[in-house]
């Protein structure tokens, strides 16, 4: 039997009791980022992501969040009494076990998401979400080894206790097989990983990354590949760990000329693992091809994390919605009716993903470990909704702003000696010059910036192959069968009444 405990040293033991508990604040967030985790980027290496130029605005955007669920007017809707210290913890981290809890939680969600404007993808709750509810289905993690499906159990009430920010990785970034992580020996006190995984977004900002098997069109084969079937975690600084970031979008501009990518960049990074020490307090599968294939569908704890991206996706297409009209409305433009008609599709977005959400609620079904599980046809239908949709919203927002996303000023330029210049050319009917200039570099920002590119990848991506999961919806679907009975026995009733 393996050792309960180990000898590694981590910045947060797996002790529920160790202090903090409870709701984090921003500044004890961004303490705990100060720990030399090594974070590449521009080929070097950054000594304090909350003091580099390129990561602190969203590193402070990140701690604004915490932040925000400790305001006194806001704890009894984000935070609830933890079951095992009574303190204060976020909802992100609650196991639902009726509807009335989903939307409790998603009230949570909502008052994150529309804080960054949907921009925030990864935000904090995402990851909260899908670790409490593979947790839910810990018995499955300890079929074949009971300690593992506790070690999981531990790790989620070591998150909520603590408010840890996770980062988590899924896929290969390259075909090589020998580069993905593996196993390279066991010892005494846990195992020795190496290998690389993608896409590991918000990492410079995490306080852990989690490594569990990803959803792949080839799936792990039994006595062959037992060295990839593992899931653990560890914290982001642990030795022998390298995070290696795309360019910031940050580049030191000022913020308002670039609202969005100076305070919502949360970084996309490949994780290279290199001989990893991993004790086995953090192993939660253990070369176990069986249940890493079978993950995801079995445990159905990745519709936690859909619920909360489904309101993240809401308060984005609502975020467009007000981009948008108030551009149209500066310009005039807002009477035409064809503009009218732009305008109308991104009104029937959002109400198309609020009913997403209700719907997967009230129609919840029974999850493991006595919760509820958002419903997982309702939630695979979304998923595939809003990569389809969000480039149509990016669209309009581009022709109805038309030249206007080209003709602002920088701020430097509008705060000048010709300011007044400024107010004058570029007022209309509608709004007053300045207005209009900050009101178009915000919209430049959602829809035409290096920011905007990566925020239209991100969401036709982040959620793996829109072309693999709608085929997916056709092949898995469980009412194929029914249908097609319904149309053979029309068939036949149409020959018969012949």
């Amino acid at each position: 039997m393996r050792a309960e405990t180990s000898a590694y040293s981590t910045r947060f033991p797996l002790s529920a009791s160790t202090s903090p508990l409870g709701a984090r604040s921003g500044s004890a967030y961004l303490a705990g980022l100060r720990d030399g985790r090594a974070i590449r980027l521009d080929a070097v290496n950054v000594a304090d992501v909350t003091e580099d130029a390129r990561l602190a605005r969203s590193a402070q955007s990140i701690a604004a969040l915490y932040d925000l669920q400790r305001r006194p007017d806001l704890q009894s809707s984000m935070l609830f009494a933890s079951p095992s210290s009574g303190m204060p913890v976020g909802l992100a981290f609650l196991q639902p076990t009726n509807t009335s809890d989903l939307v409790r939680r998603r009230a949570a969600f909502e008052t994150w998401a529309d804080f960054s404007g949907g921009m925030l993808g990864r935000a904090p709750d995402f990851m909260s979400a899908l670790i409490s509810g593979l947790a839910a289905a810990s018995d499955y993690f300890g079929v074949k080894e009971r300690q593992f499906g506790e070690n999981l159990a531990r790790y989620h009430e070591h998150c909520r206790e603590h408010d840890l920010c996770l980062t988590h990785a899924l896929s290969r970034p390259v075909t090589d097989r020998a580069q993905a992580i593996h196993l390279v020996r066991e010892e005494g006190q846990g195992i020795v990983v190496s290998g690389s995984r993608a896409l590991a977004t918000l990492a410079p900002f995490a306080d852990e990354i989690l490594i569990f098997p990803g959803p792949s069109p080839k799936q792990l084969v039994k006595d062959r590949d037992e060295d990839y079937a593992l899931a653990f975690c560890v914290p982001v600084a642990t030795p022998g760990l390298t995070f290696l970031c795309r360019q910031s979008l940050d580049f030191g501009q000022s913020a308002a000329d670039h609202p969005l990518s100076v305070n919502f960049d949360e970084q996309d990074a490949v994780a290279l693992f290199d001989h990893v020490r991993v004790p086995w307090e953090r192993v939660f599968l253990y070369r176990d091809v069986e249940r890493a294939n079978d993950l995801w569908t079995q445990t159905q704890a990745f519709y936690h994390g859909v619920h909360q991206f489904l309101v993240k996706n809401t308060a984005k297409a609502e975020f467009m919605f007000g981009v948008t009209s108030l551009a149209a409305e500066a310009m005039g433009t807002d009477r035409h009716q064809h503009v009218q008609a732009m305008l109308g599709e991104i009104v029937d977005a959002i109400e198309t993903l609020r009913a997403f959400i209700r719907a997967a609620e009230v129609d919840a079904v029974r999850g493991p470990g006595g919760t509820v599980v958002p419903n997982p046809e309702v939630a695979e239908t979304a998923r595939s909704y809003f990569p389809a949709v969000y480039p149509r919203l990016v669209e309009i927002l581009q022709i109805i702003g038309a030249s206007g996303h080209l003709v602002h000023v920088p701020a430097a330029i509008a705060e000048s000696d010709v300011a007044d210049v400024v107010e004058m050319h570029y007022r209309t009917g509608a709004v007053g010059g300045h207005e209009r200039v900050r009101l178009f570099k915000l919209a430049w920002d959602a829809a035409c910036s290096g920011f905007a590119g990566r925020q239209l990848l991100y969401e036709r991506y982040f959620d793996g192959d829109p072309f693999r999961k709608r085929s997916a919806r056709y092949t898995g679907y469980a009412g194929k069968d029914e249908a097609q009975q319904r149309v053979r026995a029309f068939m036949a009733r149409s020959m018969r009444e012949r």
